[in-house]
């Protein structure tokens, strides 16, 4: 008679859905070796147990997969995560601007204060951003760096002199640099229609150290996991090299500090040498490359500049070069040759339509069945060419874009046009490999939250209700494009995705039952305990005491994350001590000192912090 194996932890007690066909419903797990060994009831979970396994009473709480982000640009973003303050989540201008007069205040020169991306004025009470004017007013000696999507970036007069811009810098290839009646940069820089102006002067701006940066990047998976997210596809992104640039999240891979599982694809830097590198990387990295942690999983989103439609509905759509189909041709070759997958950021139909020409003429040379290649992005994509990527055997990997950016959309095109950009359900209903994300960190908020609610409700951030209910997805079909669907893109379906036996335990308990709970509630949502291979990699709240292995404090001292925290954080009650402690540490007010931390223990409400330390009359959050 075989013995029964022995688990490492058990929760029970609880509401799980396991997208499992076989098991839909459970209210328990065992997990052995960071796997799931039992699911099912707490009869089948407990008969596991012995003298070391760890058991966890969920209290009757929902249990939902892991979520994974299809598009997440983790490794370019954790390496300046300390270094930005994040209105991700704000809803009010003047909470914003509060936030960023704090931070000036305590940012030592020659830093900047930065805000990059994952908000939109849309999302704010003022419906505006702030004007350079109150920039200056704020911050009349710091830099600030503030940049909103792909369109445009606000610099103060500070961070004009820092970058070097004058009357005598030439107009950008692509973009603007707006001037005064003297000619004079005025602090507003513009895409049109590409960003590169925008990415080229944050560029520009002070980096963490190397050691600083591995203290930023485990901040950054913490607040994603804070969030429910236990896997993601890396994008790669601008001014993102390989390898050098990769060397931060290699250390802490080999270091066994991963808590997000990571698939990682390679990003060409070099306009008109796009072949040379995907011939050079196809030569030294092997695809698929690293274990369960960290994996290569091929190449884009960038594959050629020539193909490259941002998407500012601010501007008219672009039209890509002549030379694209050849370009890119070059390149998918390569590919398809070294049986690499690919993925191609594309916005309009217009591209995906011909860069469908060049994937089928290399499908009759080079059979590409088998390749988990896919778009990204696709907001406009048409019928026929949806069709054309299920013959073919592509995917799509869909992103909340349009939550950030549905009003400018719908001023550009109308309401109508936008009624499914993307057609989400069209392309469930036509049976293509689908998945979503976030495209975060530049242009929408990396929280998973915001959107699923966007698929649910059809609702921008701003609260334009731009989709009709018909293309709007069940609790549990978007549900699946966070976790299950996710796991084609990076070629490991079966392995993770589902609570079921044999899968990868990434589970997450979240604040509120993700079923049950109001639409209007879903974008609010966080974890109260997330696991990653059956190991707990963030707990609050009744599981608070699980929290063992939380990354030191972030670095340097002054960083937006100690006071603020990620993701409207500095909003949430149970955040208000961690504030308080930063606030005496970062600042060592010599008035209030550690007055602050037993204040905020006393429960002054979040709502009231402004006005609390105002009237203490405390330079840290004196606004």
């Amino acid at each position: 008679m075989s013995e029964t194996p022995t688990a490492d932890l058990i929760l029970h007690h609880g509401l799980f859905a396991t997208l499992d066909p076989e098991q839909p419903r459970a209210t328990a797990v065992a997990i052995k070796d960071g796997r799931f060994l039992a699911v099912g009831d707490d009869y089948d979970a407990m008969r596991h147990a012995g003298s070391h396994t760890r058991v966890i009473d969920l209290h009757g709480r929902r249990v939902l997969p892991g979520l994974i982000d299809n598009h997440l640009h983790l490794i370019r973003g954790g390496l300046n995560f300390n270094l930005e303050l994040r209105w991700d989540g704000v809803r009010s201008l003047s909470d914003a601007m509060a936030m960023l007069k704090a931070q000036v205040a305590i940012t030592p020169a020659p830093q900047w204060v930065r805000v990059v991306g994952g908000f939109t004025e849309h999302q704010f009470a003022e419906k505006r951003l702030p004007t350079i004017d109150e920039l200056n007013a704020a911050a009349p000696d710091t830099p600030v760096f503030i940049l909103h999507l792909y369109d445009r970036a606000l610099l103060n007069g500070a961070a004009l002199r820092a970058v070097g811009y004058t009357k005598d810098t030439p107009q950008p290839p692509g973009g603007e640099i707006t001037r005064d009646a003297h000619g004079n940069p005025t602090g507003l820089l513009l895409a049109r229609p590409n960003a590169a102006i925008l990415y080229a002067t944050l560029a520009k701006g002070p980096k963490l150290p190397p050691e600083y940066q591995l203290n930023s990047t485990r901040h950054f998976m913490r607040e994603l996991n804070r969030l429910g997210v236990t896997g993601a596809i890396d994008a790669g992104g601008g001014f993102q090299n390989y390898p050098e640039d990769y060397e931060v999240i290699r250390q802490l891979a080999d270091a066994g500090q991963l808590t997000i599982r990571l698939a990682y694809n390679l990003f060409t830097q070099k306009p008109k040498q796009e072949k040379d590198d995907f011939l050079k990387w196809t030569q030294s990295v092997t695809y698929q490359q690293g274990d369960d942690y960290f994996r290569h999983n091929g190449a884009g989103e960038m594959l050629v500049f020539s193909a490259a439609d941002f998407e500012d509905f601010r501007q008219p759509r672009p039209d890509m070069a002549p030379e694209m189909e050849g370009e890119l041709e070059a390149v998918v070759r390569i590919l398809a040759q070294n049986r690499w997958p690919w993925r191609l950021h594309a916005t309009y139909d217009e591209t995906i339509s011909r860069a469908l020409d060049v994937f089928e003429r290399v499908n009759q040379d080079i059979p590409l069945d088998g390749l988990n290649w896919f778009f990204d992005h696709a907001e406009t994509i048409s019928a026929h060419s949806i069709d054309r990527i299920a013959a073919l055997g592509g995917g799509i990997a869909l992103q909340h874009r349009m939550a950030y950016q549905g009003e400018y959309f719908v001023e550009r095109y109308g309401r109508g046009a936008a009624e499914e950009t993307p057609p989400v359900a069209r392309i469930l209903n036509a049976g293509v490999k689908v998945s979503a994300g976030t495209d975060a960190t530049r242009v929408a908020s990396y929280n998973p939250w915001v959107s699923l609610a966007w698929l649910i409700t059809g609702k921008t951030v701003g609260g334009l209700q731009i989709y009709p209910r018909m293309n709007c997805l069940e609790r549990e079909t978007a549900l699946r494009m966070w976790t299950e669907n996710v796991t084609w893109f990076s070629n490991e379906e079966g392995r993770k995705g589902r609570i079921a036996a044999g899968q990868l335990a990434d589970l997450i308990v979240p604040d509120r039952d993700f079923f049950a709970c109001a639409e209007d509630e879903i974008a609010d949502t966080s974890s109260l305990l997330t696991l990653v291979g059956g190991k707990v990699v963030y707990a609050a709240g009744d599981f608070a005491r699980y929290d063992e292995d939380s990354p030191p404090p972030a670095m340097p001292d002054w960083s937006p994350v100690r006071r603020y925290g990620g993701y409207a954080a500095w909003a949430a009650p149970d955040v208000q001590p961690r504030m308080a402690a930063a606030c005496a540490c970062t600042k060592q007010c010599a008035v209030h000192g550690h007055d602050h931390a037993r204040a905020w223990n006393n429960s002054v409400p979040v709502s009231d912090y402004q006005g609390f330390w105002g009237a203490l009359g405390c330079a840290c959050w004196a606004v």
